[in-house]
Formats: structure tokens, C-alpha cells, sequence
């Protein structure tokens, strides 16, 4: 589960599947176990192992562990009891020491075998490319992973013993330990090359375990924040044991042991971490509320009694914060920790287009896809016009769809035109009176140009010419005017059972004449201006038989 380390190889492999070896089959699959890993970081819960600080004291030991100490890192959920068991079982007749203080020489010097065991805490130590806050789930891993300081904290008790307050003279004696390596590596357990030690004042452990408890609560909420489904019962002991503080009472020893005039008088030089310590318990409210907030939403029924008492005593623990230290808001560090998209960013891409008139750089700028059109153009700034050009992007994507639709539609019709063709071809002699379609197009381009004509001229130009296209019908007709329809096409149809000028269908030969040249200054729109335009408006009457 050390998905980043396996992400660093990872992005080696994919150098040399992309530059030297070109095999982009392997680096999709790579890149999708990538991404992969890195929703495990994001998503998934990994066990913190413990680690522990061995030491072999004695001559009896081999010499290549003999009075030395080594640190271990033990396997997930491991308790220290199991781990020792576990040592034991390799040198049964050692015997285990009861203190965690270095020994004398007395016990290094002697025959026996002496083993010390004891959990040690390792020190985090982030890479330099984390220079922002980032999520406590990716940091998680680094706090027990490629580490190589441990260190092991034990309290000791100076001056007077204050029966009233523990705190007050409750120092820590903390023991640094460094490997040799980091841990994990090749092995499990690495060898203490440098070990020292630091005493740390009562005022400065108050000061860090402020600071380890309000992180803490931070850590929830962000996890609350993160995934709503988590459970609800390690948030409500964290909440009640800080609000309800029964036992250790609070902060309040803190403030009976440290924030008096007579530690003030003899400690002057601590008004500074006075005020950090002031300044931590201020701050420790906020995140309180938010994470009283998130327990009331998720709280069931049978725990609403349990949750609103620990409403009751935070509102008296605000009263007294907020009045003694001052108001604390992280409303805009809890926006960053969900994840939300900077106010910046999202003023700049809400800002609507017509807030100031474009000029003609802009738009010739935003038309050409940000390429300057002119050498001034390249400086005007356009970060308010950045939804005109997603939406000229997006027009130009329907344009292009649009352009393909009609390519589909034209080469759809070019085949049924050409099936219509073969279709004619085959049935003209016997199913002709069948079609009711358009008998002669002359042409697409000339009628939009033109108004239409009347009626009587396209009957005259018919009957004059006899350029015109009929069915065998049954003699016993009537004349009936052609169909004017809102086509643009200039077209001439005969209705079957149709007589003109005494002519019936039999007499019209079935072949119609072929069409006239086209003149150099006329077209077939104007065949009428060679005729007699005299004749009658009206229609010509039909010869009864």
C-alpha cells in the first residue's frame, strides 16, 4: 500500500515508454494504475504501523547487534506486547529490562543477555514540495513513511510537588533517536547512529499538546468533511473529553499553573509563549464548533440527549474563551480544506462578458484563438472575457456539427437519386403514369432572382412552345391550371387526364423535344420576352369533344 512510492516508478517507466521505447500501449496502462494509486491516497484508509526502539545489552548477544539499539517498525496493528513475544522467541534465554533509561556498563559489560523494548514516536519530515497546507489523508503517509528521527518522550517531575496542579513542574525528558536509513527500506528495522537528548519546560509541553489537540480536531472534521459516511463515535468521545473535560480538567490547569502573576513575576522571559499558549486555546474554539456542527447533523435520536449537553457546555466554554482571549474564524481555511475552487478563480470565470465594451484588439484576438492580429494586441489582458471564448468555442464545435450534418444529408440524397435513376430507368415504359413528381427542373439558381410569373404566361409558354412533359391519360378531361407551389425550383407539371387546345394526350408524342440552347444574354426565365405577349390574361377554354 505505499502507493507513492510506486507512483515514483511509475513515472519512470513512463518516461521510457513515452521517449525511448514508444510504447503507448504500456503507458495508457501505466498512466490508468496511476491514477488509480492516486485515488487510494485520497480514498482509502491505511494502517499506521508502531514502531519500537530494541536494545542489546550484554556480552552474551552476537556482535553484530552486542550494546547496541535498533529500530523497528512492526506490522500493522501490532501491539508492543505481540512484538515482544515475537523478539523473545529468538533469544529465549534473554531477559527483558523493566525501565526505558540507558543502562549501566555493569549490565553492557556482563555475560548475560539484556533486552530493552519500548514504542517510540517517529518524527514527520515532509518533502520540500509540500510548501502549502495539504490534506491531512496525503500527509498521513509520511508521518510513517521515510522517516529516520524517532524520538520517545518521559515525563520527570523538578522543584516542589504541587498536589493541586500536576503541570505546574511537569517536565520532559525527550530522547532523540536517528537511523542510519530511512524506514521502511530494505529491511524493517535499521541501526541508531545518533542518539541525544532535550529537556522540554512544563510551559512548552502545555504549549505542544494545544497544538497536537487542536490539529487533531482539525483532522476530523476534515475527514468528516471528505467522506459524510464515516462513523460518528470517535468524533463524539474527541468532542465530549475536550468540552466536558471531567477528569483532566482542560485547559483550565493550564491556566491556574501558567497564566498567574506569580509565574509571570518569576518567569519573565515566557511572556511570549504565554500569549502562544493564550493564542492556541482562542483558536481551539472554532474548530470546536465546526466539529459540533458536523456531530449534530449525523447524530441519531437515541444520542440527540448526549449531544445536547455537549452543546450546552461548549456555549459556556465559548462564553469564557471568546471573552478571556479574543475570537478566532477559520471560515475561509475550512473552504480550502473541502476542496472548493479559489474565490479568485471562480470571479474570474463568473464575470460576465458585457461588463465593459470589447474592443476590436479583443475581438480579433478571441476570434483568431488568442493569437495577437495586430503587434499591440498581445498585451491587452482577457481574463473577463472568458466565457465569450468558450462560448465561441463551443459555437464553433455546433458549426462544424452542423457542417457535417449536411454532408451526411447531401450524400444521402446523391443515393437515392441514383437509386430513383436506376428506378426510372427501369419501370419508364410501363409504370410512367405512377410518378406524380416534378417533371423538368431548369434550374436552382434562377428563381430566387426573379419574382414569380403569372399563371397565364407559364399556360401560354406551354401551349406555344409545347415544351412540356404529359402522361397517357383517358380522354375525358377538363383544363386545369398548373399547381403554383412555394418551391424555388422552376417547374412545369401536367396533371394526367389532361387536354390543351384540342390536343389530347394520344396526339402528344411521348418523347418531349429537347431544349432550346441557352442564349449568351438570355436563360430559360425569359423565354416569354421572344413571344407575343399580347395574348389573352385568362386561360384558354377547353374544346369539349
Amino acid at each position: 500500500q505505499m502507493w507513492e512510492e510506486a507512483i515514483a516508478l511509475g513515472k519512470e517507466l513512463a518516461e521510457q515508454y513515452e521517449n525511448e521505447m514508444f510504447d503507448y500501449e504500456q503507458l495508457s496502462e501505466l498512466l490508468r494504475k496511476q491514477a488509480q494509486f492516486y485515488e487510494n491516497i485520497v480514498k482509502v484508509i491505511r494502517p499506521k504501523p508502531d514502531y519500537f526502539a530494541v536494545g542489546y545489552y550484554g556480552q552474551g548477544f552476537p556482535t553484530f547487534i552486542r550494546n547496541k539499539v535498533f529500530i523497528y517498525r512492526g506490522k500493522e496493528y501490532e501491539r508492543r506486547e505481540d512484538f515482544e513475544a515475537r523478539l523473545l522467541t529468538q533469544f529465549p534465554n534473554a531477559e527483558k529490562m523493566k525501565t526505558t533509561s540507558p543502562p549501566g556498563e555493569d549490565i553492557k559489560t556482563s555475560s548475560g543477555q539484556y533486552i530493552q523494548c519500548f514504542t517510540v514516536k517517529p518524527k514527520l519530515d515532509l518533502p520540500s514540495k509540500f510548501h502549502r497546507p495539504v490534506s491531512e489523508q496525503i500527509v498521513s503517509f509520511y508521518r510513517v513513511n521515510e522517516v529516520q528521527r524517532f524520538e520517545y518522550s518521559r515525563p520527570v517531575r523538578k522543584g516542589e510537588k504541587n498536589p493541586d496542579n500536576e503541570f505546574a513542574n511537569m517536565w520532559i525528558e525527550r530522547t532523540i533517536y536517528v537511523t542510519a536509513y530511512k524506514l521502511p527500506g530494505i529491511l524493517r528495522w535499521f541501526e541508531v547512529k545518533s542518539v541525544f537528548m532535550v529537556e522540554i519546560s512544563p510551559l512548552e509541553n502545555a504549549i505542544e499538546t494545544m497544538q497536537l489537540t487542536n490539529d487533531k480536531i482539525n483532522n476530523m472534521v476534515q475527514q468528516h468533511l471528505n467522506d459524510p459516511n464515516l462513523p460518528i463515535n470517535p468524533l463524539s468521545m474527541l468532542l465530549n473529553g475536550i468540552v466536558d473535560p471531567a477528569v483532566m480538567g482542560g485547559f483550565t490547569n493550564y491556566e491556574k499553573a501558567f497564566f498567574t502573576e506569580k509565574y509571570m513575576h518569576e518567569h519573565p522571559e515566557d511572556h511570549d509563549k504565554i500569549e502562544k499558549l493564550k493564542d492556541l486555546i482562542a483558536w481551539q474554539i472554532p474548530f470546536l464548533a465546526e466539529g459540533i456542527r458536523i456531530h449534530g447533523e449525523k447524530v441519531t435520536e437515541a444520542l440527540r440527549p448526549f449531544h445536547e449537553r455537549m452543546e450546552a457546555c461548549f456555549r459556556q466554554l465559548k462564553d469564557k474563551v471568546e471573552k478571556q482571549y479574543g475570537v478566532r474564524a477559520i471560515l475561509s481555511s475550512l473552504d480550502e480544506r473541502r476542496g472548493g475552487r479559489p474565490r479568485s478563480m471562480v470571479r474570474s470565470f463568473t464575470m460576465p462578458s458585457s461588463s465593459r465594451p470589447l474592443s476590436v484588439a479583443s475581438v480579433s484576438s478571441l476570434s483568431s484563438d488568442s493569437t495577437p492580429s495586430r503587434p499591440g494586441s498581445d498585451g491587452f489582458v482577457l481574463e473577463p472575457l472568458l466565457p465569450k471564448k468558450m462560448h465561441s468555442r463551443s459555437q464553433d464545435k455546433l458549426d462544424k456539427d452542423d457542417l457535417d450534418k449536411d454532408k451526411k444529408e447531401k450524400k444521402k440524397e446523391k443515393r437515392n437519386s441514383k437509386h430513383q435513376e436506376i428506378f426510372d430507368k427501369e419501370f419508364k415504359s410501363t409504370d410512367i403514369s405512377l410518378q406524380q413528381a416534378e417533371a423538368v427542373i431548369l434550374s436552382e439558381t434562377i428563381s430566387p432572382l426573379r419574382p414569380q410569373r403569372p399563371k397565364s404566361q407559364v399556360l401560354n409558354a406551354m401551349s406555344s412552345e409545347r415544351r412540356f412533359s404529359v402522361s397517357p391519360a383517358p380522354p375525358s378531361s377538363q383544363l386545369s391550371p398548373p399547381p403554383i407551389t412555394p418551391r424555388t425550383k422552376l417547374a412545369f407539371s401536367i396533371q394526367p387526364n389532361l387536354e390543351l387546345n384540342g390536343m389530347s394526350s394520344s396526339d402528344i408524342p411521348d418523347v418531349p423535344p429537347p431544349l432550346p440552347l441557352k442564349g449568351s444574354t438570355a436563360d430559360y426565365g425569359n423565354l416569354l420576352e421572344s413571344q407575343d405577349l399580347s395574348s389573352p390574361t385568362t386561360s384558354p377554354p377547353a374544346q369539349q369533344r
